[in-house]
């Protein structure tokens, strides 16, 4: 092995450019494949980040209009949701993890500095579970702020910035249309692209009860909500690849159990047909999600097939070379058969030459793509994008394809060596 290495590297420095653009073609291919696997996996995280900022597997619910006659009840017939509805899912339905009602309306509100008109949301504390209201300052609401209607506020980042300006914001009173309210918590500055009733940063929420009590709907009948929300057992999440494999065509057309499991509950409480898709409108972001991520495995798995060609068309260099060597040094080949060496010892030796060469190529070129991404992670990443992140599994993927390049681009080299007759390989003349 000792003679080996110092003959590998006493051909590096005989054959100074030939060996840099050989070492090249494999190192230049290794950061191909490390680079663009993180690539893949930075847009993939970055996209997963932006689309949690609503919230992970939610479904909400808005009353629709009736397409088919049921009961009795004409076509066309308005369907509006209420807290009942909320309270129904959530004791009839066993795919559902979590439900919320919830009701918005915009409202004049004023603070001690300003004054704006904002969107106030009344939401009940297990909405916080559902949707991603991250609390910077202060506290969530507790089930005892639900249950004694207490005027407390939640304030979105913007909403904070547009009342109070600099100025801390916990323990202030605002007054929301005249009724005082005192906040509680400030929500983190979202940076959030989907949204079902504007940015979360613009928002003021307060419990449900007191919404419900302080400021119902004005266009409704009471106990009439703007939505519901709800999220999926994990089991039922489970289902989904399934559904979608099962079926072609659009998100909207997809018409999976857990849909049909609400108009189930919810069909006998309005009288409308449980097949009627539009007496119930439910935006689920599950199905967003997972078609979004497979769109980006596909992206990635496309960065790493260029990758690999890349690293492949490195070792067909290095084949070459091998071949260059082998025949260069095909009067050595011949003395060292002559003198007793076997087949298996000279295909041994160049086979580990064109292998070292490639891992050293190889180690050099992770190496480098290992820096590369550590500088560009110091940049200032751009929205979607989490940055070049090298996971273990793409480490371990790339050393793999190495390595099988490696032995492909060493094996036949090393063969065309090893079956040289010594009689053929001795008269040869380098001609």
């Amino acid at each position: 092995m000792h003679e080996i290495f110092v003959q590998v590297f006493q051909n590096l420095r005989a054959n100074k450019l030939r060996s840099f653009l050989t070492m090249f073609g494999i190192l230049w291919g290794v950061i191909s494949v490390v680079v663009l696997t993180a690539t893949g996996e930075g847009f993939q995280r970055g996209n997963q980040q932006v689309l949690e900022e609503l919230g992970k597997n939610v479904g909400i619910l808005w009353g629709g209009r009736t397409s088919l006659q049921a009961g009795g009840e004409r076509a066309g017939r308005p369907i509006q949701l209420t807290v009942g509805d909320a309270r129904a899912l959530a004791a009839e339905s066993k795919m559902i993890a979590v439900v919320s009602p919830e009701l918005q309306r915009f409202l004049a509100i004023r603070s001690a500095y300003n004054s704006a008109s904002l969107n106030v949301h009344g939401i009940e504390p297990q909405y916080q579970a559902i949707r991603t209201i991250d609390i910077e300052r202060g506290r969530m609401f507790r089930f005892t702020d639900e249950e004694s209607a207490l005027r407390v506020a939640i304030v979105g980042a913007d909403a904070t910035a547009q009342l109070f300006g600099t100025r801390d914001s916990l323990g202030q009173t605002v007054y929301v249309n005249g009724l005082p309210y005192t906040v509680i918590g400030k929500i983190r500055k979202k940076d959030q692209d989907s949204n079902y009733s504007g940015p979360d940063n613009d928002k003021v929420f307060v419990p449900f009860a007191a919404m419900m009590r302080d400021f119902p709907r004005t266009d409704a009948p009471a106990g009439v909500v703007s939505n519901i929300i709800v999220t999926p057992q994990p089991w039922v999440l489970a289902q989904l690849p399934v559904v979608l494999n099962s079926r072609t065509g659009r998100i909207e057309d997809i018409d999976w159990p857990l849909e049909r499991e609400i108009r189930r509950v919810l069909a006998p409480r309005h009288r409308f047909d449980p097949s009627d898709r539009n007496a119930v409108a439910m935006w689920d972001t599950t199905l967003q999600t997972l078609m979004f991520g497979r769109m980006i495995e596909h992206m990635k798995l496309f960065f790493t097939i260029v990758g690999v060609v890349t690293l492949s068309l490195g070792g067909l260099g290095v084949m070459n070379i091998m071949l260059v060597a082998v025949r260069e040094r095909t009067r050595e080949i011949g003395v060292r058969k002559a003198m007793g060496a076997t087949t298996g010892n000279v295909q041994r030796q160049f086979f580990l030459e064109g292998f070292i060469l490639t891992m050293l190529s190889g180690t050099i070129g992770f190496a480098a793509a290992i820096g590369l991404c550590s500088l560009v992670n110091l940049l200032p990443m751009p929205t979607r994008f989490s940055g070049m992140i090298l996971t273990p599994s793409a480490g371990l993927a790339a050393v793999v394809a190495l390595t099988v390049v490696g032995v492909i681009t060493s094996t036949y080299p090393a063969r065309r060596a090893a079956l040289l007759p010594p009689v053929e390989a001795l008269r040869f003349e380098g001609q």
